[in-house]
């Protein structure tokens, strides 16, 4: 595609560094390169082309970013590194724009725009780029919810009727069941998510349990030397094979959420009670508390849980968080408001060509899925939560510190994994309370050691996101002699969806880490 050999470079470059802003010629092209996304390191010591080699030996990597300060400084170490991430990124799906930011110990230390907010104006993405940044809005909801919770306006264990009496009274299987606040806050609460189709989403679920009964199995008869013994896991497995062909049925093969029409939806809410005829009268498709199920529409009810508890408008109450949190540029997404900065966003068509996304709706999904944002603001945000979760540590060697936005204790809360959930983006973790948490695990000496952080992913019509926060493992010269919050934030957004963002946004995190301990 065009904007992809736009990005491209050749093997090796000229004797001289090019007119700044663009790209060695290759083949006769010249690939133009946005003065502001990016400009490559000339190697001076070799004079033979662009440092770095990027994907498939091209060249091209070493970039030369610059600092917040606008200095136009080089940024070596990680920060360079972060280009490599990033590049490596837009040349394996082909994404229009990304945007990178990065914040250590609580001040932004990069942010970056790659490639385009705007193909066919040529407007290239910036740090101010606005995109839609869909479920870490989720995270965002949590804070209101949370915020109620602590003012003790807000219970979260009894059943939502409570609050929201137009959501109907459930039963599961001829059972009267309870849906609570906490119980749709984790996604086990049965609701169901764009899926429509309950046997199709029970079968997918089997089906994931197998496999991870059979990776389990095998690696504990690999540790024992019995992994050519026929056993009773093979015979369970054989079992339900044969039950599922006679069913004519194969599990796993539901569609995915961008083939779910509900996704694509065009009608104005005019509020989050109005949204819920979607699927209140649906049935739910597991009990209660007992299995996970990922669910935005969980969070349609939790929006109305929130105007109900709070007495105001979902998006008058979140609108009042921003302000708190200063996220000035974070806003619900709306067709008709001029939203300076505000990106396009692009998927593939069958024929794999860039193709705008069609207009979508998300007034029926404010709270799931439903906002618009910048990586500055992000970071913002990750760090209001990692003051929150680590000041209370630092407060017997500074009692002059102020406040978190949350108590330390409701951050500890949020970030403690919860039992029978699922981290979709990293299957080392388990969902909390509206963010992905992995724990800190290390099982052998001098081998790989797991971190303890947080995230959330998000996933839209045109568009992929990711906050991550990386707390810094903290010792006692550090809770002496520092201030919170101590840690790595990191934000990534694209104008393009289904694109995977938490691996890399980890690999940066531990990067600007790793840099930091040396």
């Amino acid at each position: 595609a065009l904007v992809r050999r736009s990005w491209g470079f050749p093997k090796s470059g000229r004797r001289s560094p090019p007119v700044s802003g663009t790209a060695p010629s290759h083949k006769g092209r010249t690939g133009h390169v946005p003065r502001c996304e990016l400009s490559l390191a000339w190697d001076e010591v070799g004079g033979d082309g662009w440092r770095g080699r990027g994907p498939g030996g091209g060249v091209g990597l070493g970039w030369r970013g610059r600092s917040p300060d606008g200095k136009g400084e080089a940024l070596e170490g990680p920060r360079r590194g972060l280009g490599v991430f990033s590049r490596s990124l837009t040349d394996e799906v082909g994404a229009p724009g990304i945007v990178v930011g990065v914040s250590v110990d609580g001040k932004e230390v990069w942010s970056e725009g790659l490639g385009y907010a705007d193909v066919e104006n040529r407007v290239p993405c910036k740090p101010e780029t606005v995109m839609r940044i869909a479920s870490i809005s989720k995270s965002l909801t949590m804070v209101a919810l949370a915020k109620l919770w602590e003012a003790g306006k807000l219970d979260l264990d009894i059943p939502v009727q409570h609050y929201v009496p137009e959501f109907p009274e459930k039963e599961y299987e001829g059972e009267k069941v309870s849906v609570t606040t906490r119980l749709l806050i984790s996604h086990l609460s049965g609701i169901r998510h764009y899926e429509k189709d309950m046997k199709k989403v029970k079968e997918e679920k089997a089906y994931k349990a197998l496999k991870m009964m059979k990776e389990t199995v095998a690696f504990e008869q690999e540790k024992e030397g019995k992994s050519n013994e026929k056993n009773d896991f093979t015979k369970f497995k054989t079992e339900q094979e044969n039950e599922a062909k006679c069913r004519n049925s194969k599990p796993g093969k539901k569609k995915n959420d961008f083939e779910q029409g509900e996704l694509y939806l065009k009608e104005k809410f005019e509020n989050s009670i109005e949204s819920l005829k979607l699927f209140k009268n649906d049935p739910l498709f597991f009990k209660p508390g007992s299995q996970f199920l990922y669910s935005t529409f969980g969070y349609t009810l939790l929006a109305a849980i929130v105007e109900r508890a709070s007495g105001c408008k979902y998006l008058d109450y979140m609108q009042k968080i921003f302000h708190d949190l200063d996220m000035l540029t974070t806003v619900q997404e709306e067709n008709e408001p001029v939203i300076y900065n505000r990106a396009r966003f692009y998927v593939y068509n069958k024929k794999k060509r860039l193709v705008n996304t069609p207009y979508v709706d998300n007034s029926y999904k404010w709270a799931g899925g439903g906002f618009l944002s910048t990586v500055g603001d992000l970071l913002k945000f990750g760090n209001a939560m990692l003051y929150g979760y680590q000041v209370g540590l630092f407060k017997n060697s500074n009692e002059n510190l102020l406040p978190g936005y949350l108590k330390p204790e409701t951050m500890v809360m949020m970030w403690t994994p919860v039992p029978n959930t699922e981290m979709s983006w990293d299957k080392e973790g388990k969902y909390a309370m509206a963010w992905g948490v992995v724990e800190k695990k290390q099982t052998y000496g001098s081998c790989r050691k797991q971190r303890h952080y947080a995230s959330h992913t998000g996933g839209a019509v045109g568009a992929s996101s990711v906050l991550l926060v990386l707390p810094e493992e903290l010792d006692t010269e550090t809770l002496n002699n520092k201030v919170p919050p101590r840690g790595i934030i990191v934000s990534i957004i694209c104008n393009m969806q289904s694109v995977g963002l938490n691996s890399t946004a980890l690999k940066i995190a531990l990067e600007f880490d790793k840099d930091r301990l040396d």
